[in-house]
């Protein structure tokens, strides 16, 4: 047993050793104009996966029962910042395949209301704006 412990207090000796060396680390200058091209490529690619689910017929279908037209909802998505549209994105990505489009949906109104409420826009007609 004491050739086990004598073992294990030299790795400890190393590995303590060696935690004190500083590591080194790679970092470069991104310029302005690099990081608004890919924040503005991702933000393009959101807005496009949204529209397309958007364009899906079952979807107008079930906005139309909600009794907001398509066309609104699609104008509505490209009012929506770069941030709701990212939301909105990862909330598509998160749905079941073929399943729940109601929560997708839900979150839809859900942004379609507090839109309206702020007075940015004007869907629904029993909603009052804040403005």
């Amino acid at each position: 047993m004491t050739n086990f412990k004598r073992y294990i207090a030299s790795v400890l000796v190393v590995v303590t050793a060696l935690s004190g060396l500083p590591l080194t680390a790679q970092a470069g200058i991104v310029t302005t104009g690099e990081f608004i091209s890919s924040h503005t490529a991702s933000a393009n690619s959101n807005r496009e996966r949204v529209g397309s689910f958007l364009a899906r017929d079952d979807v107008r279908q079930a906005l139309q029962t909600q009794g907001i037209s398509p066309q609104a909802a699609v104008e509505r998505v490209q009012a929506m910042s770069d941030a709701e549209v990212e939301q909105l994105a990862g909330r598509i990505d998160q749905a079941p395949a073929g399943g729940d489009v109601l929560g997708v949906l839900f979150t839809v109104f859900i942004v379609l209301l507090v839109t309206d409420i702020m007075g940015l826009t004007k869907v629904f007609p029993f909603t009052r704006s804040a403005r």
